[in-house]
């Protein structure tokens, strides 16, 4: 069991914000399984990011891997929020969603804070004395959103973007808020995510020292990756044809283990050893080809309190949680 500010995850395993999180469908069975402990949705925008055919992923036939050119959700915040409002207003556990969310602007995404906080209210999860079931993750991530550079690769740039969270925490502490995070591959770039996110820790009026976010995702997909059409299960029969429309995608799975592995423990180290006593109450949600059990343990050997999946989901469905149990 592992509790990141007002949320319980038990087991300590989830899914990540993925293609395999869209639907209604999808949710209730993720949410139905005793073997994942959190319930992630795929990331939405507020108003739903327009999909077509160059938009989709393909599976490698010699590894479990899972290059992609998906942008975020087709549907809209609202549908996400009416959604889990049905399954939670249902469910007797206390099994919670993080809804995954993004957007580059002040105002819109202080609307989608506003409704996801009408729903918490909605359902009574704004209570100091029990668990909540509602997180927000912000996508800071995606790599394949033409013109729109991944801003986890200009962190400073988005502090305006943070300031909006943070406002959001401060009225409500009972919120939990965390980051889903690029792969970053230069020790710099995690010191200026940890020191900007720092920036944010304020103390309270009783002397205790609080940072609005109390959780990092990493990584998502590693940016610019090809793969030709032969080296997937659905192999074009070309072996000069590119497996994905747009050329160039988002790789997932056991080709990012390693790096995915490194990004863990480079938060976690920053983390646990940082002065302010806030940081170090980050807990890191480790994510990126975890494929059994043996990758969960590395997993929480290198700093993750809490083990995501999607490759593992897209190959096997939910029922391939069972194989990390």
């Amino acid at each position: 069991m592992v509790d990141i500010n007002k949320i319980r995850i038990e087991p300590p395993i989830i899914n990540s914000s993925c293609a395999w999180a869209s639907e209604l469908a999808q949710l209730e069975e993720l949410y139905n399984s005793p073997h994942t402990g959190a319930v992630t949705t795929r990331t939405a925008t507020l108003d739903g990011f327009t999909e077509d055919s160059s938009h989709a992923v393909v599976f490698g036939h010699t590894s479990a891997s899972t290059p992609n050119s998906y942008g975020y959700s087709p549907h809209p915040l609202s549908s996400y929020i009416r959604w889990t409002q049905s399954i939670l207003s249902r469910g007797t556990n206390s099994k919670p969603f993080i809804i995954s969310i993004t957007s580059n602007t002040v105002n819109e995404l202080s609307q989608m804070v506003e409704h996801i906080q009408e729903l918490r209210r909605t359902l009574g999860d704004d209570s100091e004395g029990s668990p909540s079931r509602i997180a927000i993750e912000l996508n800071t991530s995606c790599p394949n959103i033409r013109g729109k550079p991944p801003p986890a690769y200009s962190f400073t740039t988005l502090l305006p973007i943070l300031e909006v969270l943070t406002h959001a925490y401060r009225a409500d502490r009972t919120l939990t808020i965390g980051l889903k995070l690029a792969p970053y591959l230069a020790s710099f770039q995690f010191e200026e995510v940890v020191e900007s996110v720092a920036s944010l820790s304020y103390d309270l009026e009783d002397g205790n020292r609080v940072n609005p976010f109390a959780f990092f995702t990493c990584t998502n997909t590693v940016g610019n990756s090809l793969f030709f059409a032969h080296q997937t299960t659905s192999s074009l029969g070309e072996t000069n044809a590119y497996a994905l429309g747009p050329i160039l995608g988002g790789l997932a799975g056991e080709p990012i283990h390693a790096l995915s592995l490194g990004n863990v423990y480079s938060f976690a180290h920053l983390l646990e050893s940082h002065k302010d006593k806030a940081m170090r109450e980050i807990k890191m949600i480790g994510v990126g080809g975890v494929m059994d059990k043996s990758g969960v343990q590395r997993m929480k050997k290198v700093g993750a309190a809490v083990v995501g999946c999607a490759t593992l989901l897209g190959r096997e469905g939910v029922k391939g949680f069972e194989k990390l149990a």
